[in-house]
């Protein structure tokens, strides 16, 4: 085997071992629900209504439709199996770094391109864009972006043989034939497209290709960059710049309508122009010394020193790197490209309330990498240091490295581990106290997620979702009057949302309002039609006066809009098989939804379990409604949980009985919103 396979085979061996643990880490409550865990689209796997949806919609605040393809291929092959889908962007993060490692094999030079490359595949940095199911984006649009770049270089290298032979006016060999360099041009504009696709912060890549134009690939004769020169490279990618145009227009009105962009009124100019130039420093430091990483880094006042410390290690970095252009023109093209690959994420269009992420670095900082690993090679030859020290030292640095994003790498276990590391290490962090509130309201520490939501609002009082999870959990606790207070809180902030709307609407049943409930249960639906749960929360309040052909009714328009979610089907079964009404009840739907709902739930949830044999007892199937009770009850103690109901039921279904109950005392509940 030649030493540059071997390379990349060590290079991607390595890589799959060290975030082998992500195949068994969960989902977490940022973001993953919007692309995976709370997307009915995408949870119904590839299907020509998902495709379509998929190229017509501005969901998450971005147009890219692949990345949603992606999930829903993920859907299709391994449903909510979170560590498969983890490991899908692991495997895309092994080919990054091979096909980094091909693209810089065209230096030459193999040593720092493999160690360029290896610096890519385990910086500690780069764990948020691997171990996010959420940042599919990230990785699957370097993927292409990557393949763009390989394809470019080898079009511009024929092109520039063709342009060689051409030149030679005494040369008796005909000119290469420029059909496959075309091949080649073409194939790159694809591959950009499909990037774009991604993750619209590849509009950068022309400029990248110019970069490469310079170094490695001198299209510019002795490094001078003159106006011919730049029109005439730049004329030649005119399709990629007009790509790119477009998908900068696309991702502007997506951003605007999708409501992700911050106004200017919330984030003004000033300080948006000196948190970019600060926000440089900061990514250069943390790719030279990569700690207290976080998933969140809130947005903070400013210091004066901060901005004249960045702005003057930005001048004096970039006059050096000028003045070496022609002897080292490498320098110059790694820090080009780290600063302009920033350019669409440096937070001049600010979206959400982060100032800068982990994940924003996963292509800028290939820059830096080229530069330090280029810039190294001919110090040591400059200077004669000893190969071995070379080599001792590039080991150790990559060593800790891979140390490094192995700690890193734990914190992505799960929601709770992921924003308590994110708190520990930043400060007034109102995001990551919600996220961490909600982490914890769904194992039941409801003290410690009450205690979260506060913070949260201590430090932000305009935090709606934290408003509104504490109504949800204050409801929960039997709180009722308190909760109406922290949902008038989060309508007054925000109108439009129609979870808080929903939530109103549960407690006011509780209240025994049931008027104005369907008042705000109606309001919530017409906010967002494609919203399952004020149907069925309408059908739950109809249940409680009395009204249960109507309830049913809307149960059966939530599952018209969900026809995949375990809750609802349950719920639904529920009714159909235990109601005393007999107009109401139905065995046989009641066993197809209940024996849905279990499939969806892999057949180990014991509350559905109950809801199962409910049914088949309704139906008759008093042997089966045994059978499934007992493997209820079994599971359910295995849990703790408590089965003297299911108990009791056993004992009817023994006997020849179907199980009854009126649901006019039945609980209302919410769930916290991330």
């Amino acid at each position: 085997m030649s030493r540059p396979r071997l390379i990349g085979l060590l290079l991607a061996l390595i890589t799959l071992l060290v975030y082998l643990p992500v195949y068994h880490y969960n989902f977490v409550n940022y973001d993953d629900g919007d692309y995976v865990t709370g997307n009915r689209v995408v949870q119904n796997g590839l299907t020509w209504a998902g495709v379509k949806w998929a190229f017509t919609t501005w969901h998450a605040g971005n147009w890219h439709p692949l990345t949603w393809l992606s999930h829903m291929l993920d859907c299709e092959l391994f449903g909510l199996n979170a560590g498969a889908q983890h490991y899908i962007n692991v495997l895309f993060h092994t080919a990054n770094a091979v096909l980094l490692l091909l693209l810089f094999r065209l230096t030459g030079a193999l040593w720092p391109s493999a160690f360029v490359a290896a610096l890519f595949a385990w910086h500690p940095l780069h764990v948020e864009s691997v171990a996010w199911i959420s940042e599919r984006k990230d990785v699957l649009s370097t993927f292409f972006a990557l393949l763009t770049l390989l394809a470019y270089t080898r079009y511009a290298q024929r092109r520039s043989r063709v342009e060689s032979r051409e030149s030679m006016a005494k040369s008796s060999v005909p000119a290469l034939d420029p059909r496959p360099s075309t091949f080649d041009y073409a194939l790159a504009l694809f591959f950009f497209a499909l990037g774009l696709m991604a993750k619209p912060m590849l509009v950068t890549l022309p400029f990248v290709m110019l970069l490469l134009d310079y170094w490695p690939l001198r299209r510019i004769p002795n490094f001078e960059l003159r106006i011919s020169n730049a029109f005439r490279l730049t004329f030649e990618k005119w399709p990629f710049f007009v790509l790119a145009a477009v998908s900068c227009v696309v991702t502007v009105f997506t951003q605007y309508n999708g409501g992700a962009v911050v106004p200017l009124e919330l984030v003004p100019l000033r300080y948006r122009l000196a948190n970019a130039v600060t926000s440089y420093l900061d990514y250069f430091l943390k790719m030279l010394w990569p700690v207290n990483l976080a998933v969140l880094y809130p947005t903070a006042p400013l210091f004066r020193t901060q901005f004249f410390a960045a702005t003057v290690f930005l001048i004096v970095v970039s006059y050096c790197i000028w003045k070496t252009r022609r002897t080292r023109p490498y320098l110059l093209v790694g820090w080009l490209w780290f600063l302009g690959t920033l350019v669409p994420v440096i937070g001049l269009v600010q979206v959400g309330s982060a100032a800068l992420a982990d994940r924003y670095t996963y292509i800028p900082s290939i820059g830096v990498f080229l530069a330090v690993a280029f810039g190294v090679r001919d110090l040591a030859g400059r200077f004669q240091i000893p190969k071995i020290v070379i080599i001792v030292t590039a080991a150790a640095i990559l060593a800790a490295c891979l140390m490094l994003t192995e700690n890193q790498l734990r914190y992505w276990r799960n929601s709770e581990s992921l924003f308590t590391r994110t708190l520990a290490v930043t400060k007034d962090n109102d995001v990551a106290h919600l996220n961490l509130g909600v982490a914890l309201a769904r194992q039941g520490r409801l003290a410690e997620a009450l205690a979260n939501y506060q913070e949260a609002i201590r430090i932000n009082p305009s935090l709606v979702l934290a408003h509104n999870n504490l109504g949800n959990l204050l409801n929960n606790t039997g709180k009722l009057e308190e909760a109406l207070v922290e949902y008038r809180k989060a309508v007054q902030l925000d109108p439009s949302l129609p979870v808080v709307h929903n939530g109103i609407g549960i407690v006011l049943v509780e209240l025994g309002r049931f008027d104005e409930a369907m008042n705000e249960f109606t309001n919530a639906a017409r906010l967002d039609p494609t919203y399952p749960w004020p149907y069925f929360q309408m059908g739950k309040a109809l249940l409680k006066q009395g009204r249960d052909g109507e309830a049913l009714d809307k149960f059966r328009e939530a599952l018209r809009l969900v026809p995949n979610n375990s809750q609802i089907l349950a719920y639904t079964a529920h009714v159909l098989a235990a109601d005393e009404n007999p107009q109401i009840r139905n065995g046989a739907v009641a066993v197809a939804l209940a024996d849905k709902a279990n499939a969806l739930t892999g057949g180990g949830q014991p509350l559905v379990l109950d809801i199962l044999a409910m049914s088949y007892a309704e139906d008759g199937r008093f042997q089966d409604a045994q059978q499934i009770e007992q493997r209820a009850i079994q599971l359910a103690q295995a849990a703790g949980l408590e089965t003297n109901d299911m108990n009791l039921r056993l004992e009817l279904y023994k006997s020849g009985r179907p199980y009854r109950e009126t649901f006019t005392n039945a609980p209302l509940q919410n769930l916290p919103k991330n």
